[in-house]
């Protein structure tokens, strides 16, 4: 059996086929958008049972570059990096990358960006502060 493919949230190695990686990211993501034509549903209740990963796919497929990890934990990439939120039902996007990168100051255009692609994927994407004043996105499925 084949391994199983996982979207990149930005807290793991960066790829070590980008090629290979590109082809699978598209097979995934029109797999994905089957879901939805088949359920009529978008999201459909797989993304919503894994927002995470949903909208990792979402902005991986677009072209948006992942942050990475070394195997230390190190930050090494500058990217999107999405995981739970401390509210139910949503999942937080950041802008992140390695000390001194200057992904604090792009964040905010590059999370634009970010939100504009996950509308389009049919998700509803908020730009908010936090501590230390980095931005970040609230993103839950899009009403209506």
């Amino acid at each position: 059996m084949g391994d199983v493919f996982e979207a990149a949230t930005g807290d793991g190695p960066p790829p070590e086929d980008p090629a290979a990686r590109a082809a699978q990211v598209r097979s995934a993501y029109a797999g994905m958008l089957q879901i939805r034509r088949v359920t009529g549903e978008a999201p459909a209740a797989w993304e919503l049972n894994q927002m995470v990963r949903a909208v990792a796919l979402a902005l991986e497929a677009a072209g948006v570059p992942p942050s990475a990890v070394d195997s230390s934990g190190t930050r090494t990439a500058t990217g999107y990096r999405v995981q739970e939120s401390e509210t139910a039902r949503m999942v937080r996007v950041e802008w992140a990358g390695p000390h001194g990168s200057g992904a604090a100051q792009e964040e905010e255009t590059r999370l634009a960006r970010c939100a504009s692609t996950l509308a389009a994927a049919g998700w509803e994407a908020l730009l908010y502060r936090g501590p230390r004043r980095r931005r970040f996105l609230e993103v839950e499925p899009a009403r209506g």
